[in-house]
């Protein structure tokens, strides 16, 4: 099974042997990947029911829970690693949520489509309405995204914070892309932070 292109990149950067938290884990194929790849230590929480079943079903250890007050209860420093891909732009306090990210893990990867990709621009522009595109292809009213981003709108957000930025890979589908116009050109974003 082929992972999609950001959970590739987050695979490829992870440290052989971490210790890794997962939120918002779907069915656990990135967990998989990485348990099997490179022996990590991998937990996961999924609010979805269903998606918490599959990833069980792969023998990880995760369990049913929602990023925005569950992550308190981790203590401080317990993973290397804290993941939250596609997630952010679903959670009702993602300022918050990154902080637990980084409070819980070492370090942490986030992605989360753009939403100033030059599709999305153009839907708005010429159609005036809501985008529905490859990277948001589900339409307003039934969308979990309930904060849509920029990757510049995440860059002055870490920055405001000091946050550092150890690396980040920008996805036009499933290719990489310059970081210069990264904001206008890809439809999605992975960034590997710490304090």
């Amino acid at each position: 099974m082929s992972l999609r292109a950001d959970l590739s990149i987050i695979a490829d950067h992870v440290r052989s042997g971490s210790r890794v938290l997962d939120v918002g884990c779907s069915d656990g194929a990135l967990m998989a990947e990485l348990r099997d790849r490179k022996g990590v230590d991998a937990r996961g929480i999924e609010i979805d029911g269903s998606d918490v079943t599959a990833a069980l079903a792969r023998g990880l250890s995760v369990i049913q829970g929602d990023a925005d007050t569950d992550l308190a209860d981790y203590p401080d420093a317990s993973f290397d690693y804290a993941i939250l891909s596609q997630t952010l732009q679903t959670t009702r306090r993602p300022d918050r949520v990154l902080d637990q990210l980084l409070r819980v893990g070492s370090k942490a990867f986030v992605s989360f489509p753009n939403f100033a990709h030059w599709r999305v621009r153009a839907s708005l522009l010429w159609g005036g309405r809501m985008p529905v595109t490859r990277s948001l292809p589900i339409a307003w009213y039934e969308t979990p995204n309930i904060h849509h981003l920029t990757i510049d709108d995440f860059r002055a957000h870490v920055r405001e914070r000091d946050i550092k930025v150890e690396g980040s890979w920008f996805l036009s589908g499933e290719k990489l892309t310059g970081e210069a116009v990264a904001n206008f050109r890809a439809e999605h974003a992975v960034f590997l932070l710490s304090r």
